[in-house]
């Protein structure tokens, strides 16, 4: 059951989030004051998931460099800071509270079910899960075999087109920025 949910999570969470923002738009009040809070939480997340997708090789082997030393789910770390950065600008908890409840529901199981994957895939897994926290960082890069090897990759950072970030964030600013000028 929960291996179905996990699927039915990983695929729904992108067109999902579509959805969302329609209902973020039409309870976001924002002002100047909270769009620029907000900026505290999205640009660190921008940052954190761009840095993040340079050192990922998907399927491939398990990466434990680069800030995957701090968490074992630096882009959903991201993901979650710009979420909640968004939240914030748009000074309504319904949205907060709607997107604690969505990201329990959806990232959860995504999160568990990529774990069996890579416990499966990757001799090492357990002893990195075991160094490294699911999600909320260390404050000091774990020790792993594989610390010392591989750097940030512009290459892997544009083969994730993790660019398409910043432009939703760009986005969803500008709607908020019409939101403020245009609908009192």
């Amino acid at each position: 059951m929960a291996g179905g949910w996990s699927r039915i999570a990983k695929r729904i969470r992108v067109p999902l989030g579509f959805a969302f923002a329609i209902f973020f738009l039409w309870l976001a009040r924002p002002s100047l004051l909270f769009i620029g809070l907000s900026l505290l939480l999205v640009i660190p997340g921008l940052l954190l998931r761009a840095y993040a997708s340079g050192y990922v090789k998907k399927n491939a082997e398990l990466t434990m460099t680069g800030p995957y030393a701090y968490t074992r789910n630096p882009l959903y770390l991201g993901s979650m800071m710009i979420a909640f950065g968004f939240a914030l600008a748009s000074r309504s908890i319904w949205i907060a509270l709607a997107l604690a409840v969505l990201f329990a529901a959806i990232y959860i199981p995504v999160i568990q079910g990529e774990e069996r994957f890579l416990r499966g895939a990757f001799a090492g897994f357990d002893d990195y899960a075991a160094r490294v926290p699911r999600l909320l960082p260390r404050l000091s890069r774990a020790a792993t075999p594989d610390n010392d090897g591989g750097g940030f990759s512009a290459a892997l950072y544009r083969k994730h087109r993790e660019y398409n970030a910043l432009i939703g964030a760009v986005a969803i600013y500008t709607a908020l920025a019409l939101r403020l000028l245009f609908l009192r």
